[in-house]
């Protein structure tokens, strides 16, 4: 079985089973669902966001890429390429590790200066015939090899995630548990806390947001290891209820992340004598979440290339209005074009390679989202989100300097007039692809502006 398969046996449920189980689920109790329910969309962290497009990067599944490929990946505003590092194809003796192919893969990202995310991932068939780590021995050498890839790519801005989707069965067989998981991804915490303590390591990746596990992660002490909290948000639903997940994962994160010193020292005055005192303050560590794959396949009940265009950019809009750090599309290119095969169909650009052309790949909407979006907000950060009188409507401001621009959208069925409190003037507007989008005026109420399921930014 290969990962492809997986990937298109998890996603091709059809919609009216996956809305029952969602509705089950929903009609359980579970704890801090009160909550959850009441998180606001915008983050409270926002402050912390990132700059357009620093924070964007795409899913690749090669280390040789083809002649212009880089380059067009890096023309799409993405910034990050997230890829298997995998144990069994860079230590195939024991003790002996070659990184060769990634070597070739980082000097050609480093041209076109995007930065890598390597997925520490998978067994090795010198230890546990192939299995998941699970033994102390495996979990020792793969902890060993770790350290040696991150020795070896030290100081090139890597972000090190410890496995890929350890709650699914085909990347855990023959079934997920969390236990396991948390023992290998202690030992390697522990190794890079000694050996290379200036890696940044993430985790889990759970296949969606899984709760339970990911809860299961950070009462072992995983937060004590990791730069951040690595989820993969997959849902067949509008990308904006990923906001409520964000917000329960970032009150467990705060529930266990350890304390760490967060300025040196305070003045407090003494309460018996007057006299100023140093205490240090302590507070929970600020552990960011990364949106390490998240992709809609274009052949799903209900989608299309038009569409996948606008859920890419409804998701990492929803990803910046809520302070997540990275956001890894999935995927970069087509896999082929069976149009019965959802996994064929997630990326950002077809699957035929086209050589000598400017444009290698052909650019489906995806890709035009994401070259639009990077481009338009190029230097911007999420500032807040305006009240556009319903719940269904988004309106986002992003602000460089004294400069602001604004995205709008809705979620709603049907497309609807809105009054956006914006000053008295004249906006030009692009629809989320680039296309032109015209010029609209304001006047002292603000300006009307026609929201659609396809974003449209201001400017």
């Amino acid at each position: 079985m290969t990962l492809s398969w997986y990937r298109a046996v998890r996603m091709i449920k059809p919609r009216f089973i996956n809305s029952l189980v969602l509705l089950f689920v929903l009609s359980l109790p579970c704890f801090g669902c009160v909550r959850h329910k009441a998180c606001p969309f915008v983050s409270p962290t926002v402050s912390t966001a990132p700059i357009i497009p620093q924070g964007f990067g795409v899913n690749i599944d090669f280390t040789e890429p083809r002649p212009g490929e880089i380059k067009l990946i890096s023309e799409g505003g993405f910034r990050w390429v997230r890829m298997d590092l995998k144990w069994d194809t860079t230590e195939r003796e024991s003790g002996r590790y070659d990184f060769t192919a990634y070597d070739r893969l980082m000097a050609e990202l480093e041209l076109y200066k995007l930065r890598a995310l390597f997925i520490l991932d998978y067994g090795n068939p010198l230890y546990d015939k192939g299995a998941p780590p699970r033994t102390e021995l495996a979990r020792q050498a793969f902890a060993r090899w770790a350290v040696a890839a991150a020795k070896h790519f030290a100081g090139r801005d890597v972000l090190w995630e410890v496995y890929n989707e350890p709650n699914h069965q085909m990347f855990w067989p023959p079934h997920p548990n969390p236990q396991e998981y948390i023992a290998l991804a202690l030992a390697v915490g522990r190794a890079f806390r000694e050996a290379v303590p200036g890696e940044k390591l993430i985790g889990p990746a759970t296949s969606e947001i899984d709760f339970k596990f990911i809860e299961s992660c950070f009462k072992a002490g995983l937060l004590e290891y990791w730069f951040a909290v690595s989820v993969h948000p997959y849902r067949r639903n509008n990308p904006e209820t990923a906001a409520q997940d964000y917000c329960r994962l970032r009150e467990m994160i705060r529930t266990y992340a350890p304390a760490e010193v967060q300025s040196s020292k305070l003045k407090v005055q003494s309460s018996t004598s007057g006299s100023g005192g140093d205490v240090v303050a302590r507070a929970p560590k600020d552990i960011p979440i990364i949106s390490s794959e998240w992709g809609y396949s274009s052949v799903w009940l209900g989608m299309s290339d038009e569409k996948q265009g606008q859920l890419l950019a409804r998701s990492w809009l929803t990803n910046l209005a809520n302070g997540i750090q990275l956001s890894i599309w999935y995927d970069w290119r087509d896999d082929g074009s069976d149009v019965n095969e959802a996994e064929h169909h997630f990326g950002a650009v077809a699957n035929s390679y086209h050589e000598g052309r400017e444009s290698v790949y052909d650019p489906k909407p995806a890709y035009l989202a994401a070259k639009t979006l990077s481009a338009f907000f190029n230097g911007y950060t999420f500032q807040k989100r305006l009240d556009a009188g319903d719940a269904d409507n988004y309106v986002l401001v992003f602000r460089k300097g004294s400069e602001q621009r604004f995205a709008a959208w809705t979620t709603a069925d049907r497309a609807r007039s809105v009054k956006v409190p914006l000053s008295a003037g004249q906006y030009s507007t692009s629809l989320h692809t680039g296309l032109d989008g015209g010029v609209v005026s304001a006047d002292e109420r603000g300006v009307t502006i026609n929201l659609t399921a396809a974003p449209t930014y201001i400017r």
